[in-house]
């Protein structure tokens, strides 16, 4: 370990994005306790059902996969808290590399070719720094050995927040907000559309939407963590 690791953890120690408590030198990011206790989805046929169903009848999905199991004031609802306003970048680096070795156990990585975070207003990401659904995209793409892009879907119109929103709400504030910049990126590829959360699943069927009518051959949804 290195001393000056040593002591950056003992004047300011770094805390599991979970849980909370203090990171021991040999933890990064999330305790061994969370790694083993954080209430993940299988990644199998009946959990990727389960998550699919919310874009039956409205996209053709083939794959849909997260991560963790969203509840409200728990672990997964911190984590996501401190990707979107606490600088985490390199946080959801780690998530998506960590969740992208499980998935290659299924051979996911031979599904697609492409993965593609949804992406920020360039207002929203200047004020926030970063855009979470981009590096969670580079973490998966490290650890399945698929290449992304950031630029090949782009978002035009600044929305309001979808908190609070019906579905039929959400899908409406969404209307236009998404278009593909670099078409010949996506004609015939199968993509994973990334993001941090599924809840209604409006924000990622406009994207898919897009991507869909721009030529993706297929269409796989993945995200850090989902609410049933």
């Amino acid at each position: 370990m290195n001393p000056l690791n040593l002591a950056k953890d003992l004047f300011f120690p770094r805390i599991c994005a979970a849980c909370e408590n203090i990171l021991t030198p040999y933890e990064n990011h999330i305790c061994v306790s969370c790694h083993i206790h954080l209430p993940k989805f299988t990644p199998d046929d009946i959990t990727k059902e389960i998550l699919s169903k919310k874009f039956w009848g409205k996209i053709p999905v083939k794959n849909t996969y997260s991560f963790l199991q969203f509840t409200k004031n728990g672990p997964v609802q911190r984590i996501l808290h401190q990707l979107k306003y606490r600088n985490k970048t390199e946080l959801a680096v780690y998530l998506g590399k960590w969740f992208g070795n499980e998935l290659k156990i299924n051979d996911f990585d031979k599904e697609i070719d492409l993965i593609i975070g949804v992406p920020l207003h360039p207002v929203k990401k200047k004020r926030r720094g970063y855009n979470q659904a981009d590096c969670f995209a580079k973490g998966l793409s490290e650890s399945l050995q698929v290449p992304y892009n950031e630029e090949a879907l782009i978002r035009v119109s600044f929305t309001e927040t979808q908190t609070n929103k019906s579905r039929f709400k959400r899908f409406r504030n969404m209307e236009g907000v998404f278009e593909v910049e670099k078409p010949d990126l996506i004609k015939n590829k199968r993509i994973a559309l990334v993001d941090d959360v599924l809840t209604t699943g409006a924000t990622l069927e406009v994207a898919g939407l897009e991507l869909l009518k721009a030529g993706c051959q297929e269409l796989s949804i993945l995200t850090i963590a989902a609410a049933l």
